[in-house]
């Protein structure tokens, strides 16, 4: 096989990874389902593969022994639990859950002392493995006192340790553990145990909903996501926030979808909009809530006209004197792409009972998953696409170049070169130093700054070496030999064609020579960090990002940018993403109107690849995490390596990079000798 159709053939195969971790990303997000056994749904109807996680609740908590226990009608229901679901999913994860309001008093007086907890956490234990559950779950928030707070930390801290040393003491894998909470971190007799949760549990179901319902003292005819008990517009995002405040990571939160409304009776029946006053609830529970099941199936039956209201993420709609509001699809969606935006875990439904024969918001949030991260790689395959079929046509074109100039005895040389200098220099070297260039001595000197001090990085008995940059930006270090050296010219061709025949990850790699003036200097390319006479492993990210400013630019390197012509490209592309005037650098054929924030990450993410300290680069696989994910936070880049200006923050460099030697081997220092 030719080396380009290898190329090729590799770049395809970097694709359909790429594709395939897309969707391997989408199989990680979690969609949970409770169960309810309260519903008397059959467990065997459930559609477990519209999920990745089901909960099964709940086991109650014994008054006076406080251990995990079943009633008979559950016992049986329980235990087969995990594999029925697994008939329609074999990969589903199942937990089972304890609490709910009934056990409410009886936690609340388990949570107290050690002597009562122990025997809680012992028996959920070995009820999870006792009937196949992969984790546990606490669903329990009436939190009342601020001791149960701390209390309620001590638990998930000491279950964590039993869950540790069961799983280490057998084969079985550790159990997960999580807990439903409520919608604010923050509670009227204190705070949840934040630092507990987030070092105990694995993720945490927030109820990011039913903020305010009718009471006896207020009713208005609002949705459930809307209010708080004060009746003060409040919503999801303001709760997320919170707990994101507190110090719970995005990615431990699960959002609450609520498969229900609330129904209210109107005070007025011409007055059904959002905010109209109501007398109390109207059917359902107790509470006013009623399933999306029976909501769709009244509306069908009434022929009711439904009414979506972006600005509160809900659908309303009334029957005369009654007035529900509720999740359907469209309000579905949109949670779900808000959960997907601020980089949560997953979603969980309460409950899965309350969806309608057909799963339709079950179907409707997977599907979302799916659509949003379409939507995501779009541009990310776009790009990368574009990388690939330059790295095609360039490898392609170099080699057919080479073959070329092999086959001819000639060697590759720069188009500003001279042809005088090529003809001169290629003699003594033929055949000997393959694919090396030959630099002209103007060329050096204009890169060096005409050998400047502030240019040289060292000295030794055979002549200085200094630091350079030639006209497409490409860093390189000078070796000038000095006249007063005993080296001779065979030493010196000895030296070029050794050198030219050595491939090694630790070698700085010859790129040409130049013997012009009667001059003898060898051209050890170097990226920024080389300078210091430091290898790192990120060098060849600051080389992907001045490509990928090239890409989305569609500008060349050694050429001048900006008011004044004297900015070079990474130069300019900072200075203007700075200014957030970060659009203008963009290729026209690129502009995604649609959402230019997606082209504006990809020139941050470029401009914190060509930092000149090696450690304020991302790496391979932190750039590539970059890309895929839009919820994580970017560093502030700084002024990219080798440029003229210099801001105050960045007079701190970071600390010494590691030196890193592969497979034992020794390290070339950049040294004068």
């Amino acid at each position: 096989m030719s080396s380009s159709r290898t190329v090729h053939v590799l770049s395809v195969l970097f694709l359909c990874a790429v594709t395939f971790q897309a969707s391997s990303e989408a199989e990680s997000w979690l969609r949970i389902g409770y169960w309810y056994s309260g519903s008397e749904f059959p467990i065997s109807e459930i559609n477990s593969a519209l999920y990745t996680h089901l909960i099964c609740a709940f086991a109650d908590v014994n008054a006076s022994s406080f251990e995990i226990s079943l009633s008979s009608s559950n016992q049986q229901r329980f235990s087969t639990f995990t594999n029925t679901v697994k008939l329609k999913n074999p990969s589903i994860t199942t937990l089972l859950s304890t609490g709910g309001d009934q056990n409410s008093a009886t936690i609340q007086s388990m949570l107290t002392n050690a002597s009562s907890r122990n025997p809680f956490i012992q028996s959920s234990i070995a009820m999870a493995r006792l009937y196949g559950f992969h984790g546990l779950d606490l669903s329990w928030s009436t939190i009342e006192t601020s001791s149960d707070a701390d209390n309620l930390g001590q638990l998930f801290h000491e279950w964590r340790l039993a869950a540790k040393s069961e799983a280490n003491n057998s084969t079985l894998p550790e159990l997960f553990l999580t807990a439903a909470v409520q919608a604010s971190p923050d509670l009227n007799y204190g705070s949840y145990p934040v630092d507990r949760m987030r070092s105990n549990l694995d993720w945490v179901h927030v109820n990011a909903y039913s903020y305010h319902t009718p009471s006896t003292q207020n009713f208005t005819a609002a949705p459930s996501a809307l209010y708080d008990p004060h009746n003060t517009y409040i919503n999801t995002d303001y709760y997320i926030k919170a707990w994101i405040g507190k110090g719970l990571e995005a990615n431990k939160l699960v959002l609450g979808l609520p498969f229900f409304g609330f129904a209210w009776k109107l005070q007025n029946p011409d007055n059904d909009k959002i905010g109209a006053l109501a007398t109390g609830p109207a059917g359902g529970a107790d509470d006013g809530s009623i399933s999306y099941r029976d909501i769709k199936n009244s509306v069908q039956q009434n022929g009711a006209q439904v009414v979506y209201n972006g600005t509160y993420v809900t659908n309303y709609c009334s029957f005369g004197s009654t007035w529900i509001g509720y999740d359907d699809v469209e309000v579905v969606q949109n949670k779900v792409s808000y959960a997907r935006e601020k980089g949560l875990l997953g979603y969980y439904v309460w409950q899965i009972s309350h969806d309608d024969q057909d799963w339709t918001l079950a179907r409707a949030a997977a599907e979302q998953v799916d659509n949003d991260k379409d939507e995501r790689w779009k541009l990310i395959v776009i790009i990368l696409s574009v990388i690939a079929t330059g790295v095609v046509l360039g490898v392609t074109i170099y080699l057919r170049r080479k073959r070329i100039f092999k086959s001819t005895g000639r060697t590759l040389t720069k188009p500003s070169q001279s042809k005088v200098n090529d003809k001169e220099a290629a003699g003594p070297f033929h055949g000997d130093a393959p694919d090396l260039q030959v630099y002209r001595f103007s060329d050096i000197e204009a890169a060096t700054d005409k050998f400047s001090y502030e240019n040289k990085l060292g000295q030794g008995g055979y002549g200085p070496v200094y630091k350079g940059i030639l006209p497409d930006d490409q860093e390189i270090a000078v070796k000038k030999l000095s006249k007063a050296s005993t080296q001779g010219f065979e030493e010196f061709k000895n030296e070029v064609t050794l050198t030219a025949r050595l491939q090694h990850v630790n070698l700085v790699r010859l790129l040409g020579f130049c013997i012009e003036r009667g001059e003898q200097m060898l051209v050890g390319y170097i990226p920024p960090e080389y300078v210091k006479g430091v290898y790192s492993t990120k060098s060849d990210v600051y080389s992907f990002g001045v490509l990928l400013l090239q890409i989305i630019s569609g500008k060349k390197t050694h050429h001048f940018y900006g008011e004044n012509q004297d900015l070079k490209l990474l130069e300019y592309a900072f200075e203007l993403w700075k200014e957030g005037k970060g659009m203008e650098f963009m290729d026209d054929s690129l502009d995604d109107t649609c959402s230019p924030c997606k082209l504006m990450r990809c020139m941050q993410i470029a401009l914190l690849c060509v930092q000149e300290h090696a450690c304020d680069r991302p790496s391979i696989l932190e750039f590539s995490s970059m890309l895929r994910n839009e919820n994580i936070s970017l560093t502030i880049p700084k002024r990219p390596a080798f440029s003229k200006a210099k801001d105050e923050e960045e007079v701190n460099e970071c600390k010494p990079l590691e030196i890193i030697s592969v497979n034992d081997a020794t390290i070339t220092e950049m040294v004068a000798r």
